[in-house]
């Protein structure tokens, strides 16, 4: 019980940080060429621990999105492209799966995964969530072309930074 309160808490620490680190320091960086923007608080979900349950996954999901969503007044455009990653995010780890399958204890870590493994998840649950993103807020199919560079931009421009945590911030431990 005492190990389950534990966990909660930590996750709780995390969320806090990301959400703040979003919201003080990222969100007042300038755009890239006008169409990229770091979405760092999405770091929050794709480095939770592989083995959160789906039901805690989707309420952070929404929790996450709804805090940008009122830091920013975008209507529930943040929300709904978060649950959206929470909700694929099992999709994606079983379609990913180790032929060893994963450990209880295992969380999204470039260092116990592997480069491909990592780049392969954050790629596709980005692109995911900055296409739903970026089509809500746009809220039509005009300007198709701007959106997908908006897409592929800002997925690289976030990519790039939370490969930058995961490098700086996470445990090079090894899976034996």
């Amino acid at each position: 019980m005492m190990q389950g309160l534990g966990t909660i808490v930590v996750q709780v620490l995390r969320f806090l940080l990301y959400v703040l680190v979003h919201m003080l320091i990222v969100s007042r960086l300038p755009s890239l060429f006008g169409v990229g923007w770091c979405f760092f608080y999405v770091g929050f979900l794709l480095f939770l621990p592989i083995a959160t349950p789906i039901v805690a996954l989707l309420v952070l999901s929404f929790a996450t999105g709804f805090a940008m969503d009122l830091f920013y007044d975008t209507g529930g455009v943040h929300a709904a492209a978060a649950v959206l990653l929470g909700y694929l995010r099992p999709w994606v780890l079983r379609l990913l799966t180790p032929r060893d399958g994963y450990d209880a204890q295992d969380s999204v870590n470039i260092h116990q995964m592997g480069w491909q493994w990592y780049l392969v998840y954050t790629a596709l649950l980005l692109v995911l969530h900055h296409t739903v993103f970026f089509f809500l807020e746009l809220g039509s199919l005009r300007v198709v072309g701007l959106t997908l560079l908006k897409i592929l931009v800002s997925t690289l421009f976030t990519g790039i930074t939370l490969l930058i945590v995961q490098l700086v911030f996470f445990p090079a431990r090894r899976r034996r």
